[in-house]
């Protein structure tokens, strides 16, 4: 866990933005994200129109996609959160897979050959696939067998975004000389999304919606939408003050002057979270320094933004 270092006193002035929990309905809404359990059948675009119809918004994403048999957690985002949603795909994932392997083999060889497909491993994207069928290096974190029953594999996978899990499969399968294919898989972590209490489905965010726009309760809308920050809850995080949160809005890159705390355990080139004191999402850029450089800096560009996420207006301007 990073620390926090805190660089200057800042305060913040409630006339302007709002705390993430503490948006309007409304708000909320077009500035949430749904961790949606995805079900077996449906593609990921298709979850999104879904989704996009029960709430009644303009704009649904997802972030990562699932394959239509494959179910999990799928978060989308609705309307301002739908380019935020695109900071989770190259956030690591976590997968529950059951592998069929084609011959029986000793349950030893599997063990050894699963340990072997852990660390830095070679893949080539399937033939379907939205990306350049070029060979690329993954991480695999974790590798832990849950079950082997003859010639079922169960397994959990922590990876780097963008390994392929049916490729896995077929690769050991390959390295077993035997063969292997993918049975079935479930998603169950996407950078800070995870199989938790906020996991929701289909049908419990239709019915968290009828319940408020027929009897004007909003609790349970509140529980199935979360925050739009969340989706950068995996990033390292700089807060600024209320004085820099327009001029970046309107695309300025970050000077160190205008920092108020930063996570202790920034590297150079490290994406980061621009956050508000009140931990509103301003931006997302590259730092060009490390925490201790940014620490020390009076003066000077220190993160170079890529993407702006609050509208120009939202804090005054203060800046010529």
């Amino acid at each position: 866990m990073a620390d926090l270092l805190i660089k200057a006193e800042g305060e913040t002035d409630p006339d302007y933005g709002t705390f993430p929990d503490e948006r309007p309905i409304e708000d909320h809404i077009k500035r949430g994200i749904v961790n949606l359990d995805k079900p077996s059948g449906p593609t990921s675009h298709e979850i999104d129109s879904w989704v996009k119809r029960i709430l009644g918004v303009e704009k649904t994403g997802h972030g990562g996609t699932l394959d239509p048999k494959v179910t999990g957690v799928l978060p989308i985002g609705i309307d301002y959160a739908t380019r935020v949603i695109q900071m989770l795909l190259g956030a690591d994932k976590e997968y529950v897979c059951l592998m069929h392997l084609h011959e029986a083999i000793s349950k030893a060889e599997i063990r050894e050959i699963l340990k072997e497909f852990q660390g830095k491993i070679f893949q080539t994207p399937p033939l379907k696939s939205a990306v350049k069928r070029e060979m690329r290096v993954r991480n695999i974190y974790y590798v832990n067998i849950l079950e082997i029953d003859g010639q079922d594999v169960l397994f959990k996978i922590g990876c780097e975004g963008g390994t392929y899990i049916r490729k896995y499969c077929h690769d050991i399968g390959e390295a077993l000389g035997i063969g292997a294919h993918m049975a079935e898989l479930r998603r169950t972590k996407s950078g800070p999304f995870t199989e938790d209490e906020t996991l929701t489905t289909l049908q419990d965010l239709t019915d968290a919606y009828h319940i408020w726009k027929e009897e004007g309760d909003e609790s349970f809308l509140r529980d199935c939408i979360l925050p739009m920050e969340l989706a950068v809850k995996h990033l390292p995080k700089i807060i600024i003050r209320d004085s820099a949160v327009d001029a970046v809005c309107h695309g300025a890159d970050l000077a160190a002057g205008g920092i108020v705390s930063l996570d202790d355990k920034i590297k150079e080139n490290d994406t980061v979270a621009i956050m508000t004191l009140k931990g509103e999402l301003v931006a997302a850029g590259e730092s060009l320094k490390t925490s201790k450089e940014i620490y020390k800096a009076n003066k000077g560009i220190v993160i170079d933004i890529k993407k702006v996420f609050m509208e120009p207006g939202t804090y005054p301007k203060m800046w010529k």
